[in-house]
Parts: structure tokens; sequence; C-alpha cells
């Protein structure tokens, strides 16, 4: 149930006033910013074979056409193929550098830390034109390694930074005391360490399997036709063909993307 706010008595009219007009402010921008893309899922219930207002009828169709095509299934497997092994990757190669980078000090420390969260930075069109020319002669353009590979490195920083801020306020006393009592550092990693730290795990993987099950650039340049994932799938076929299919995907997507946001704000939750 929403309750009003309870101003303290020394509160004038004017910062009350400032307080609603703030709140209304945030408002509208909020719903200006969604307004875009809110607006794509009627569509996708559309009746017309085309993007357009008003729609004639409501239908279906998109959706069976999405399960149904054999790009889009193809695609739709791509992509959870790729993102959950690349997040895998990104969250045990950025967990393991947060607690080395967090119990360790040394002169070059700041530069590591520069050079591990650059795909964060770096635009992603020098990314992929990058990976292209050094990957091209190894072999490993047009297949599943090559791309999880450079996924797992553009998710590998959001886990890093993550895992930092939660070791922020962790205390070391709890490895020293497991240590001293005869365990070994794996196990004290294991029962001490990675418990604490794993709703900031947890968020960084989230963030890392966003930013792989959304990614389209690199994969225009290191995927070949048998790696086509649905953000590539929807480039193509906003590039050929505007098909309501895409409305229905983009849909998918936000649903799924929402989801996400709520469970790492669920587990912030638990970690306040």
């Amino acid at each position: 149930m929403f309750k009003l706010p309870q101003f303290p008595l020394y509160y004038t009219l004017a910062d009350k006033a400032g307080w609603w007009l703030l709140r209304l402010v945030c408002v509208a921008v909020l719903i200006y910013l969604l307004a875009p893309i809110l607006a794509i899922i009627p569509l996708s219930f559309s009746s017309s074979s085309f993007l357009s207002y008003p729609m004639p009828g409501l239908s279906l169709r998109w959706y069976e056409n999405l399960f149904n095509a054999p790009e889009w299934a193809n695609a739709t497997r791509n992509s959870f193929i790729v993102a959950p092994a690349a997040t895998i990757i990104a969250t045990v190669l950025g967990t393991l550098a947060a607690v080395g980078l967090a119990r360790t000090d040394f002169r070059l420390k700041g530069l590591l830390m520069a050079v591990l969260i650059a795909p964060m930075v770096v635009p992603i069109i020098v990314v992929g034109v990058a990976t292209y020319l050094y990957f091209a002669p190894l072999g490993l353009t047009d297949t599943y390694v090559g791309l999880i590979a450079v996924h797992a490195a553009l998710g590998a920083p959001f886990v890093l930074t993550t895992v930092l801020a939660t070791l922020a306020n962790f205390n070391d006393n709890l490895i020293r005391a497991s240590l001293s009592l005869g365990e070994t550092p794996f196990n004290t990693f294991r029962r001490i360490t990675l418990p604490v730290i794993a709703p900031g795990v947890i968020s960084g993987a989230l963030f890392a399997f966003a930013t792989s099950f959304d990614e389209v650039v690199v994969t225009l340049f290191l995927a070949g036709a048998e790696q086509t994932t649905l953000p590539r799938q929807m480039f193509t076929g906003i590039r050929e063909n505007i098909s309501p299919t895409i409305a229905a995907v983009a849909t998918l997507l936000i649903l799924f993307t929402t989801s996400l946001l709520l469970v790492l704000e669920w587990l912030r939750g638990r970690r306040r």
C-alpha cells in the first residue's frame, strides 16, 4: 500500500513542493525513456505484416513464426550456447582476478586494473576489428570458441568490478582464522570467501550474461552463418526485411532482461 512521505515539522511548503516536483520530473523522464521500448510490445501482437500504428487486429502469428522459422530457432539456440558458456568463463576469471587484486598490493596494480576493465571502456567497434584481425590468422573466426572467448572478455570486467566492491567490506580475519585452524587455502575460499562474496559474484554473472546475450557488433565480425545469435539475426532482419517477428523477439528480450534486473535487485536487497 502506498504511503505518503512523512516530512519533519521544520520542512517549509517550498521544501515539500520541491520534493514532489523532483519526483514528478523523475517519473516524466522515466516514462520518456521507456515509451519507445514499451511501444514495440503491442506491435508484436499485430496482424499486420508491417510495424505500424494503428494495428488492424491482434494475432500471435509472429510468435509462431519466431518459434517455427529455422533461422530464428538456430539463432536462439546459438544465443543460449554462447551466453552461458561466456558467462561461466567470465565469472570464474573475474572472480579470481578480483580476489587476487583485493589481497595483494604492488606498484603496477592500478595499471593492471585498467587493462582488465579496458573492455568496458574501449569502443565495441574497436574490439570487433581488433579481435577479427587477431583471430583470423589463428582460425578462430566463424567458430564458437572465438565468439565465446570474446564475449567472456567483454563480461569479465563486470564480474571483476562487482566482486571487488563486495570484497571492500570483507573481513580478512575470517581467512586468517580459517588458515590458522589448519584449513587449506582452497577450502577456505570455497567455504568462507565464496559464500560471503556470492551476491557480488552472481550480480557480475548476470551483467556478463546480459552483455553476451545482447552483443551484436563483435558477433558481426566473428560469427559465421552457423554461429548467428539472436541480436545478429535481429540486425539482419532490420536490414533486409523489417518483419514484426523482430517485435516479438524484442518483447521476449525485454521480459528476459527485466527478469534479470529484478533478480539483481533482489540480490542487492539480500546483501543489504
